[in-house]
């Protein structure tokens, strides 16, 4: 007879008593036996589902604080799910300066373009070169500064720096700088150990009730 918890009646009360069935004892040795494969899925998948969780909530945290499109500062997150035997996800976060024309919806006024809440004087939004329309600014304008455009440097080629016109209009593209951003790392981190550990008990739970539903009961 398969005996498991049972309530034991008194005068002035009940014991409950909490033990498992003898197909519950038999349905844990085997666990017992399958917790490597099993833990190992647990692991895979809580690895990969923190790895999503902390994506979320770095990019809604830098966006909010450097006033950036979140769809933005999500692509400059790339997760390296855990995958075979190699029980280490991945998240890389890209700090280079980002263009100003994808933090947001960039609008040419008069005065030059505003863009998240940035006004870039004397600047223009157009296309220059690519398919797509950036902030740009001249820098000979009185209006130029590095710290709008953090990556143009004059009399070299750089990402944010393109001469037009024979080297007679050099132009810099406006850009955010992310630098700002890379104390959330600390910060989130340790924050992610906390929640590996969380989502890690409830993949192992998921573990085990699918073993114990998948077991023949007595």
């Amino acid at each position: 007879m398969s005996v498991g918890s049972y309530v034991h009646h008194k005068r002035d009360g009940g014991m409950i008593n909490i033990q498992p069935s003898l197909s519950d004892l038999k349905a844990f040795q085997g666990f017992a036996q399958l917790v490597p494969k099993a833990a190992a899925a647990a692991q895979r998948r809580a690895i990969n589902k923190t790895l999503g969780w902390l994506r979320t909530h770095i990019a809604r945290a830098v966006g909010k604080q450097e006033r950036i499109a979140i769809g933005a500062v999500r692509q400059r997150l790339r997760a390296y799910p855990t995958s075979g035997g190699t029980m280490r996800g991945k998240l890389w976060f890209g700090l280079n300066a980002i263009e100003a024309s994808r933090i947001g919806r960039a609008r040419q006024t008069g005065t030059g373009v505003s863009v998240a809440g940035r006004r870039y004087q004397g600047a223009f939004y157009k296309k220059v070169y690519g398919n797509s329309a950036d902030v740009w600014i001249r820098t000979a304008s009185k209006h130029f500064n590095t710290e709008d455009y953090p990556e143009a440097t004059q009399g070299r080629r750089r990402s944010g720096f393109v001469e037009e016109n024979d080297n007679r209009f050099p132009l810099a593209k406006a850009k955010v700088s992310l630098e700002q951003a890379r104390p959330h790392f600390d910060a989130w981190v340790k924050r992610a150990d906390e929640r590996l550990l969380e989502i890690l008990e409830q993949e192992l739970n998921f573990e085990l009730q699918k073993y114990l539903k998948g077991t023949p009961r007595v």
